[in-house]
């Protein structure tokens, strides 16, 4: 934990600082960092956040974005990449960071099964979502995702929560590999988290 949480710190040092070199080669080794910000930060910025503040090249965006960084994700106060480049007149960066919805999703029924979700997560693995300060996965990326599923791991439970959206659906599968019969399978909708599988895994 104390590696992953040193990388992703010179890993976000990098972005807010400009240094592309060195994000790229960061990402090169750690490519499931592209929408990570740093550990326990209170910004919320990822990499593609950073390419918007600092108006860097269009180019840079579309590398991003091409290695998976999702251009929906917000920051803690709630900005997507396109609204910092938009705050901060980086008007060149508007088009490639404008995020394209490929799976529509009503906003109230979205935040809804979030809720459930967050509940369910905080059920699973509360402990160690506080003591890591980990950030909960924000369900608005899975729109813009050709294949609408994410892996969401918690350090410390030796699993984690893999997710996927099915129409108005959430269905979620979380486990801990060192605890036999551990998965458990749950359909969550904007009414609530129901388990609908138990002992796999």
């Amino acid at each position: 934990m104390d590696r992953v949480a040193e990388g992703r710190d010179q890993l976000a040092q990098a972005a807010r600082d400009g240094d592309w070199p060195t994000v790229f080669d960061l990402l090169d080794e750690h490519p499931e960092w592209i929408n990570s910000g740093r550990v326990g930060g209170r910004s919320g910025y990822a990499p593609l956040h950073q390419v918007a503040w600092h108006g860097a090249a269009a180019d840079l965006a579309d590398q991003l974005v091409a290695r998976g960084a999702w251009r929906t994700l917000r920051t803690a106060q709630g900005e997507q990449p396109v609204d910092i480049a938009d705050r901060r007149g980086h008007r060149h960066l508007l088009v490639p960071l404008t995020p394209v919805i490929l799976h529509r999703l009503p906003i109230e029924t979205m935040r809804s099964i979030q809720r459930h979700f967050h509940a369910l997560i905080h059920e699973r693995a509360g402990d160690l979502i506080t003591e890591q300060q980990l950030r909960l996965p924000e369900l608005e990326t899975l729109t813009e995702q050709r294949n609408p599923a994410c892996w969401f791991a918690v350090p410390g439970m030796y699993g984690g929560f893999s997710y996927r959206l099915d129409r108005t659906q959430l269905i979620v599968e979380s486990w801990c590999r060192v605890v036999g019969g551990s998965g458990q399978r749950h359909v969550i909708d904007e009414h609530g988290a129901r388990l609908v599988a138990e002992g796999f895994v």
